[in-house]
């Protein structure tokens, strides 16, 4: 039984998008869903389903962090047969081939949480995106002509980071530094479900510059068309 997202069965869409902010799941019901009707209200983590182009689409905020969003996507895969699920958040960026503001479709996840070790121990996993809703996503993105790219981030533990950890993730190659999106990869190959993550850069770590907190819950739509416009195309 759920304990977190208080829904009745039925109420939550075999389609979610997952923000971490619940501001940003009500913004995205208010302004892109047909319909919306609020499911969830626990903790103040709000959750919203209606229709995009006709398809049912539900939006659940997860908190910042693995095990927030972990508590979310283990209850909307386990108990609400949730199949196809998109993060859309943001990132602070690490690369040079990004600037403040563009959309990065995430296709893998490194992480330094201990979440993957209380699981595998001594193995590595590699947390991956579905393949086919990177590739629906990126040929969204393109035909927007809006600026984006493809690749991995980094799912930290850290907000702080004293430790500077980004600078080895940007060596080898990670876009951007984020908070979530492992798991939820983690979680979507234990229950077969599909799952990616689509990120806007907020901050440049690499190269300086920031936006502010309102531009982060209401302006950074472009993330939210390319994943309601890849839900309706892995849904045809």
């Amino acid at each position: 039984m759920s304990t977190h997202i208080n829904a009745p069965e039925g109420a939550i869409a075999p389609n979610v998008l997952l923000p971490g902010d619940p501001l940003r799941a009500k913004f995205i019901a208010e302004n892109f869903l047909e319909n919306a009707k609020c499911y969830n209200e626990v903790r103040g983590m709000f959750g919203f389903t209606g229709t995009y182009k006709g398809v049912p689409v539900s939006v659940q905020g997860t908190g910042m962090g693995q095990p927030s969003l972990s508590i979310y996507a283990t209850e909307l895969f386990k108990f609400y047969n949730v199949q196809t699920a998109i993060r859309v958040g943001t990132c602070g960026a690490v690369s040079e081939k990004t600037q403040l503001r563009d959309t990065i479709l995430v296709n893998s996840a490194c992480s330094d949480s201990c979440l993957l070790n209380q699981r595998f121990g001594n193995m590595h996993f590699a947390p991956t995106a579905s393949f086919e809703l990177v590739k629906a996503a990126d040929k969204v993105a393109g035909e927007m002509g809006i600026r984006y790219c493809v690749g991995s981030v980094a799912s930290s533990d850290f907000f702080y980071d004293k430790n500077e950890n980004w600078k080895k993730w940007a060596e080898y190659g990670v876009l951007g530094i984020e908070m979530e999106s492992a798991e939820l990869f983690t979680l979507a190959a234990e229950y077969k479900r599909r799952a990616m993550a689509i990120m806007t850069v907020s901050d440049h770590i690499l190269l300086g510059g920031a936006t502010t907190a309102e531009e982060r819950q209401t302006t950074f739509t472009n993330m939210m068309k390319v994943a309601l416009e890849t839900i309706v195309a892995v849904n045809k």
